[in-house]
Order: C-alpha cells, then sequence, then structure tokens
C-alpha cells in the first residue's frame, strides 16, 4: 500500500481533522516522508527511543502510537527530541499520531475498548472538549459493585503486577454500592468528574487522577476508579492494528507499559 493512502485512510478514519484546534498533539503523520510503498506497521502507545527501536527491529515501514513526540509544536529539534526524530530517520520509519482523536472515537477509541471491557451499553458520546468528546457513558448490563470493577480493571494490559496482593488500581469509592452507570475518560481524565455527575454517573473511570480529585469525588457522592494512564490507553492502537490488518498489511506489537 502507498503510505500516503494509509495516512489518508487511517485520519479519514479518525476524523483527525475535527481535533485538530482543541488538541496539543501534531496528529497524523507527525516524523517522515508520505511517499513510498508499505508493507509493515508497528503500533505502540508512546513514542519513545526503547518503541522506535522495537519498531524498527520489527522491520516496520511505519510506527503508529498514542504519544507522539510533538506538542504545541517543536522549536528546536535538541536533546531527546533530536534522538528520537534521528532514529525514526536512520530506520526511514515513519510515525503516525493519533491522540485525542483516538481516545474519543466510538468503536476504534480507548474510552470504547474500555466501555467494552467492562460490559457498558447503550453507550453515548461523554468528554465535551470544544466541539467533539473524548469519552464514552453507558450502562452495565446488572449492577457492579466497586470490588468487582476494579477486579476488571486490574486484569488490563500495562497493568503492574501488584505487590503484596495489591491491587494496582485506585478507587476513591464515594458513590453507591451498587454501580450501573459509568462514565470513561482514559489517561487523564478527572477534569470531567463533574460531567460525570451532571450525566447521572455513578462511577468515573480514568487512568490517573489529580490531588483534588479526592475531594471532589467526596463532596459528589461519586466513585473514581484510576486504573492507569498506560492500561487504559491500549486498545486504541490495539484496534488499529486489526483494522490495518484488515487493509491488507502486516503489522507488530510494541508492548511497553510504564507502571504509570
Amino acid at each position: 500500500m502507498e503510505r500516503s493512502e494509509y495516512v489518508r485512510r487511517l485520519d479519514d478514519r479518525l476524523d483527525t481533522a475535527a481535533y485538530a484546534d482543541v488538541d496539543a498533539s501534531a496528529n497524523g503523520l507527525q516524523v517522515g516522508s508520505d511517499r513510498g510503498e508499505i508493507e509493515r506497521v508497528a503500533f505502540a502507545v508512546d513514542a519513545a527511543d526503547a518503541t522506535i527501536e522495537a519498531a524498527a527491529d520489527a522491520d516496520a515501514d511505519v510506527l503508529v502510537v498514542h504519544h507522539g513526540i510533538s506538542w504545541g509544536g517543536i522549536d528546536r529539534v535538541t536533546d531527546r527530541t533530536y534522538d528520537r526524530v534521528a532514529a525514526l530517520a536512520d530506520h526511514d520509519l515513519a510515525l503516525y499520531v493519533s491522540h485525542l482523536p483516538l481516545d474519543g472515537h466510538p468503536d476504534l477509541g480507548n474510552a470504547a475498548g474500555v466501555a467494552a471491557e467492562l460490559g457498558l451499553d447503550d453507550r453515548e458520546p461523554f468528554g465535551d472538549i470544544g466541539p467533539v468528546t473524548i469519552g464514552t457513558i453507558g450502562e452495565a448490563d446488572a449492577p457492579r459493585s466497586a470490588a468487582s470493577l476494579r477486579e476488571t480493571l486490574d486484569g488490563f494490559e500495562g497493568q503492574p503486577d501488584g505487590e503484596d496482593e495489591e491491587s494496582p488500581t485506585q478507587v476513591i469509592d464515594f458513590g453507591p454500592d451498587e454501580i450501573q452507570r459509568i462514565a470513561v475518560v482514559t489517561g487523564s481524565g478527572t477534569d470531567w468528574l463533574d460531567e460525570a455527575v451532571d450525566a447521572g454517573a455513578d462511577a468515573l473511570v480514568t487512568g490517573e487522577g489529580k490531588g483534588q480529585v479526592y475531594h471532589d469525588a467526596r463532596e459528589a457522592g461519586l466513585t473514581v476508579f484510576l486504573a492507569g494512564h498506560y492500561a487504559t490507553e491500549t486498545f486504541g492502537v490495539r484496534s488499529l492494528q486489526a483494522l490495518t490488518e484488515e487493509w491488507g498489511l502486516e503489522t507488530t506489537y510494541v508492548s511497553h507499559p510504564t507502571g504509570l
């Protein structure tokens, strides 16, 4: 497949242009040329030295990630930015990035993947940011306890093994004993706590939190699950990997959990 065709298909499927004015990430083809044929595509959550080298070792032509290397533009290509760009150039490896578009996509997105794992039905877009959304909200088929939901979240790819049998998922448990309506914003999503309350959610599932979330959740009567930034954001790139295979290209997945 022509690299330009692959990029165009991803941009169209993810509606990348709709997020241009609200996302600090430079989504789409971030590094490299769109010319030439491609045969193999690598997928990872983060663009870093380790994932770039692993993609190159797999003889990939393109590395597709959720977190790229350009946030609000690149003023200088020095230090770590230089090392990453140089590695991509040395290996003739293009970098394609999808940040917020891959969070909010109703079928391929990270939030959609989390919701599917939790068994949420009747899902609706959630997590307003300007004219777009980056999450989802839905109903469990039966009420669940916080402990049951935590067990499911603990099983996500990229969750660190709990030490001394402790759960890697943090739970701020101020919601009802029976949880059924659940809002999901992956990564760092506690800024949408009030929106979750307004939408009638019993719980908010996200990756990581800010210090104020404890008090906000307590005062709002909401349970918040912090299941790990990395662990809640493997779903999108995995979905893009499956889509790419449907398009007839070879793929490889680079797992590089951060424990965060």
